[in-house]
């Protein structure tokens, strides 16, 4: 895979870079709440400018339905982008049409625009081969070299991340680079103890990596949402708690997998309840209660783990080499349920381990609670891409940047 350091030695002055980035940041209205991914693309924006390229960066935000909704403009992440490189940076206000001919036209060495979201036209999303070419033909006349750096949509295979770079001579950026030689660490030569804790909502969304990881991880520790079909699994009453019943069968195969391989898969013994799902705006006191984890009371709905599933799953941390997280322990949103979320976070912190946090709501987390991003190991900005490559999928977006 030829990386940017390639390209930039090559000399880029002059010539139009194509910037695929993911800027899919979450908004409240038009303001971002949480800019990481921004962030994490200003390395290779910044190194391509600097050496005089006029820079096209593209991204999705959101799901808009093949068509402009100006409620996932990216137009917010374009005024964001400009204040972090202390630039201005342009913005076209469609994908392939005639603003965006123009605003890329206008460049002048060094500068940089922003193009609408990519989303805005069916054919980024097309599952036509030919529909999906199609726009990349019309992108691929908006430059001269393509950059791959949208960690977070290398699993899906779109036009930007796919097609375009058969189109243009290619380069991974910055940020692909990086999350590729850690996910490699997670997947080659591991570091034990090798300790995974996943959690978020559903179990479905995690069951194929656990499948890989039974045979790779030391110890998994379970949380969220998920954590309850576990528990149901094993015959625990869960109340109202989140349950994904078609996959019991599953995680009854993989508690007896786990336990002939002699992984140790570490369920909740404890776990913080409320009478329903709290407001998430209000932050007002939902009255949680903690209760044994096979002990939830016919209403109560398991909205984090309690205090002795925190200390557990700490010991279990304390003594790793290597650890993956993805998926927050509860509704970390709120402040009555965040103090899991934060435990293993601490964990992390306070473990000699190199720490992977896999991206989507566990990066979101670490940075809503006032950690110090930087004391991890890494930050990864794709939560399904990192999954999808430990579950040992071949990734398009990669697989395009390989010559």
């Amino acid at each position: 895979m030829k990386t940017i350091d390639a390209l930039l030695a090559d000399g880029v002055a002059g010539r139009r870079v194509f910037v695929r980035a993911d800027l899919n940041v979450p908004l409240d209205g038009a303001t971002i709440t949480d800019d990481g991914r921004i962030r994490a693309v200003l390395p290779t924006v910044k190194a391509l400018a600097d050496a005089g390229a006029r820079v096209v960066v593209a991204s999705h935000l959101g799901r808009p339905k093949g068509e402009p909704d100006p409620a996932f403009s990216l137009a917010p992440a374009a005024a964001r982008l400009g204040e972090l490189l202390g630039a201005d940076v342009a913005f076209a206000t469609d994908t392939v049409g005639d603003s965006a001919k123009a605003t890329v036209a206008a460049l002048a060495d060094g500068q940089v625009a922003v193009i609408e979201n990519l989303r805005f036209n069916a054919g980024e999303t097309a599952k036509d081969d030919a529909e999906r070419g199609a726009f990349a033909d019309r992108l691929a006349e908006l430059a001269d070299v393509y950059v791959g750096d949208g960690f977070g949509a290398v699993h899906r295979k779109h036009a930007s991340v796919f097609d375009l770079p058969a189109r243009l001579p290619h380069a991974a950026g910055y940020l692909i680079a990086t999350e590729v030689d850690v996910l490699k660490k997670l997947t080659e030569d591991v570091e034990r103890p090798y300790v995974v804790a996943l959690g978020g909502a559903k179990v479905s969304d995690k069951l194929a990596v656990i499948d890989q990881l039974l045979g790779k991880a030391d110890r998994i520790l379970i949380g969220g949402g998920m954590a309850y079909t576990f528990l149901k699994a094993q015959g625990h009453e869960i109340g109202a708690s989140l349950l994904q019943e078609d996959q019991i069968p599953a995680v009854q195969e993989y508690l007896r997998r786990a336990e002939e391989s002699g992984v140790e898969l570490v369920v909740p013994v404890d776990v913080v309840v409320s009478g329903g799902f709290p407001d998430l705006k209000a932050k007002a006191d939902t009255h949680p209660e903690t209760v044994a984890a096979g002990e939830i009371p016919a209403g109560g709905m398991g909205l984090d783990i309690g205090p002795e599933t925190q200390t557990l799953y700490a010991s279990k941390l304390a003594d790793a080499a290597t650890v993956f997280w993805n998926g927050p322990m509860g509704v970390f949103e709120h402040p009555d349920y965040a103090e899991g979320t934060k435990a293993v976070a601490q964990a992390l912190l306070d473990s000699p381990a190199f720490s992977v946090v896999g991206g989507g709501d566990s990066a979101a987390a670490v940075r809503l609670l006032g950690f110090d991003e930087n004391a991890f190991g890494h930050i990864s900005t794709g939560g399904g891409a990192s999954l999808e490559y430990l579950e040992g999928k071949t990734l398009p977006g990669l697989a395009a940047l390989e010559d």
